[in-house]
């Protein structure tokens, strides 16, 4: 009999709560920059996140291990959450939807598979290498006819910044903070990222946001849903796995969103949304599937 501790640790389970978790993230943040200027919305955002951190790791008397071991953490959270979520958002206040960004975001696995592989963290098979193809057209297809014109150069750029923030920040992670405690990491990469945007939050966009339920409520989620819980998650995957099988899981990214958008945002699912999101899920298990191995 299975075993239900092992069930919930293990990591389809893992990375499954993790995809539902992240995809909400976009629902909330188009909401937020409804009512709040996009580096001021982050820094609420990170910032209580980082402080819930702090307090839990002092609380449970988490190790803080040496200074180079948070000097990498802060980096990792200035790519991952500073320079991501700064550019999506920013995009968003300019007219990007939640599915053309998670379109962007959704290429994240291979640009970390081109920076692994040039790196020589890893090495993929040919069937990887398919698996990639096949989740890029899947995320095509989904978002498909949410591409036009109404999207500014200066959103796309800012979308672009954010998947390098992403795609930088997962393989600087599984390098250099992976072995960091979960506690103390998460506290020191939010901390980080508050302290960067919050100069700009301040000084070009006066700290703007509204006082308001509409902007509270879905900052709150994103702070205990998104940041807390989608993030820990990520970190626990990216320490227990490859970067590149971890990176996967954005293909499913653009599709889940859609999804959500038809209950949240009144969007319809179409064939070709459907036939997207049935490609993507394929190349993601080509690429996090482990390699076949031969009897001795």
């Amino acid at each position: 009999m299975t075993d239900p501790r092992s069930l919930l640790s293990s990591s389809a389970t893992l990375g499954t709560a993790f995809v539902l978790l992240w995809c909400t993230g976009y629902i909330a943040g188009k909401l937020m920059v409804a009512y709040a200027a996009p580096l001021t919305a982050l820094v609420w955002r990170f910032g209580l996140a980082g402080f819930s951190f702090a307090v839990f790791a002092l609380a449970t008397r988490a190790p803080w291990g040496r200074p180079r071991a948070l000097m990498h953490s802060a980096v990792a959270g200035v790519l991952m959450l500073a320079l991501q979520f700064g550019g999506v958002y920013m995009a968003m206040e300019r007219g990007a939807g939640a599915g053309v960004a998670a379109l962007v975001i959704g290429t994240m696995p291979l640009a970390v598979a081109v920076l692994a592989v040039a790196t020589g963290q890893e090495r993929l098979r040919a069937v990887q290498w398919c698996g990639l193809v096949l989740g890029i057209a899947g995320v095509a297809l989904v978002v498909a006819d949410r591409i036009g014109g109404e999207v500014s150069w200066a959103a796309w750029l800012a979308l672009l910044a954010g998947l390098a923030g992403i795609s930088l920040g997962t393989v600087y992670q599984k390098r250099h903070a992976s072995t960091v405690d979960l506690r103390t990491g998460l506290a020191m990469q939010n901390i980080a990222a508050a302290l960067v945007l919050l100069p700009g939050a301040l000084w070009v966009e006066g700290f703007r946001f509204a006082h308001a339920s509409d902007f509270y409520l879905p900052m709150l989620w994103t702070v205990a849903v998104n940041s807390i819980g989608g993030f820990a998650l990520l970190f626990v995957l990216i320490r227990r796995g490859a970067a590149t099988r971890v990176a996967a899981l954005f293909f499913l990214m653009p599709p889940v969103t859609a999804l959500l958008g038809t209950w949240f945002l009144g969007e319809h699912l179409t064939a070709l949304k459907l036939a997207g999101f049935a490609l993507a899920a394929v190349g993601v298990w080509l690429v996090a599937r482990p390699a076949a191995t031969t009897a001795r």
